[in-house]
């Protein structure tokens, strides 16, 4: 399975990559004369049109490849800074527990999951406006309490361990110990981590542009599109159905490969 994943997700990674070259149309031309043709192999399909064409007449194949060009680059990015976020914070609140500022932040995240993600989100984007950029800070900021969460517990044990002990009376500095003890045995749980947010960041985006709070059009996204073919579904299924499909098979390629890291960082999670 982690093999699986890993192939799988290296096929998204260059399918965004070459997306100009891989893609047989344009993703914003459209034609109304050829809107909701099906697929090649269904009856009235045309072969140019492998996966048919939306109510607008865009071909749907196209739209899907720079469709994962969205999808890829919000939950790297988002996942990336959420997780640089929070381990930072977990770090702090972890190092120096039981200060004001581990107080601080740990009821800040107490106060953060006391709201729906949905309605956080919406109301952020709302407030400063949907697009790629906008959409990656939403999504980066709100993901921090995970990495907080995980990163202080184990600095709270890490932290009275026999060689911290030992570097602490040997006269090193916090800031000394924190990066090349405290840091260092702290952040392998968090990559395994990371690898599992980009899947749910993934998610969450899609989910957002579903309710037309993420990317804007003309720029094809797989939410978008699926929010697109919902009033089609008995009369044009391809048109929700393939979105629908990538957004599945990305997420649990990338689940798969975060399962994988975390055997190897932990081999004791191996089943």
């Amino acid at each position: 399975m982690a093999l699986l994943g890993v192939l799988g997700l290296f096929a998204f990674v260059f399918v965004a990559a070459f997306a100009p070259l891989l893609a047989p149309h344009s993703v914003s031309k459209q034609s109304l004369a050829n809107r909701l043709t099906p697929p090649a192999w269904v009856e009235g399909g045309n072969p140019s049109h492998l996966l048919g064409t939306d109510q607008l007449g865009r071909d749907v194949l196209s739209r899907l490849i720079y469709g994962s060009r969205v999808s890829l680059s919000v939950g790297v990015a988002a996942a990336a800074l959420g997780g640089l976020l929070g381990v930072a914070i977990g770090l702090i609140s972890g190092y120096w527990g039981g200060s004001i500022a581990d107080t601080l932040f740990m009821r800040l995240a107490d106060l953060q999951l006391s709201f729906p993600f949905l309605l956080l989100a919406l109301v952020a984007l709302m407030v400063i406006g949907p697009g790629l950029v906008n959409l990656i800070l939403i999504l980066g900021v709100t993901g921090w309490v995970i990495f907080a969460r995980l990163v202080r517990g184990q600095v709270l044990s890490i932290r009275a361990r026999s060689y911290v002990e030992a570097a602490r009376a040997l006269g090193a500095t916090d800031r000394y110990i924190v990066l090349k003890h405290v840091a260092r045995n702290a952040l392998g749980s968090s990559l395994a981590l990371a690898a599992l947010e980009v899947g749910r960041k993934i998610s969450q985006e899609a989910a957002l542009s579903f309710l037309g709070m993420g990317v804007p059009p003309p720029f094809p996204s797989w939410g978008g599109m699926l929010a697109d073919g919902r009033a089609y579904i008995s009369s044009a299924w391809w048109v929700s159905t393939f979105p629908g499909v990538a957004i599945m098979l990305l997420i649990l390629s990338v689940s798969q490969v975060g399962d994988w890291v975390a055997v190897i960082i932990d081999p004791k999670q191996k089943k």
